[in-house]
């Protein structure tokens, strides 16, 4: 993938509530800590976060998403509340096609701080980000069925369902369906 031709912007995304930002080898240990605390939820949907998950895996993937930002080849975010500074989850934009201007938008919530609509503002403020700083047109959130709590996440940040795609994940060594989920710039307004 072309990596972009003007020089990516220094990030800070917040609704007053939520701040975002780039990945810093400083978030690996709270990042640890967080996924550990979410194994029974998180994890029964996105298959790296395991009670084996270890410090070198958090500072892999720190270090993964600072690559990723300096390529743009992907923009993963921590998402912190704006007063304490807890880690609360993480969110970002993968799968960038330039050619068409569309991305995927996932997310996750640390398990303490689930139901509390953190992944849906996170949500709004990546996709916007998206939109306004990428020029990206198309937005998908890509959900497993039964993933009930992503789809409403999906729903309250402005996502239209438009249809179950057959094998169109691969989880736990298995295909899986999923339901898929778009934002386009007008769904913001």
């Amino acid at each position: 993938m072309d990596t972009p031709q003007t020089p990516l912007p220094v990030l800070e995304l917040t609704d007053g509530r939520l701040r975002l930002r780039p990945w810093q080898d400083q978030d690996a240990a709270e990042l640890y800590r967080a996924v550990h605390e979410s194994v029974a939820s998180v994890g029964q949907w996105l298959p790296w976060c395991r009670a084996e998950y270890g410090h070198d895996d958090a500072t892999g993937w720190v270090e993964h998403c600072q690559a990723g930002w300096h390529t743009g080849e992907h923009f993963a975010l921590p998402v912190f509340d704006a007063s304490t500074g807890e880690l609360l989850g993480g969110t970002g934009l993968n799968q960038l096609d330039r050619l068409h201007r569309s991305a995927n938008l996932g997310y996750w919530i640390r398990q303490s701080r689930q139901r509390e609509g953190i992944a849906a503002a996170a949500a709004v403020l990546v996709a916007r980000f998206g939109f306004e700083q990428l020029g990206l047109i198309r937005i998908e959130i890509i959900v497993q069925p039964d993933n009930h709590p992503s789809r409403r996440t999906a729903e309250k940040a402005g996502a239209r369902f438009e249809g179950i795609a057959r094998h169109r994940l691969w989880v736990h060594e298995q295909p899986r369906d999923a339901a898929v989920y778009a934002l386009v710039p007008d769904d913001l307004r």
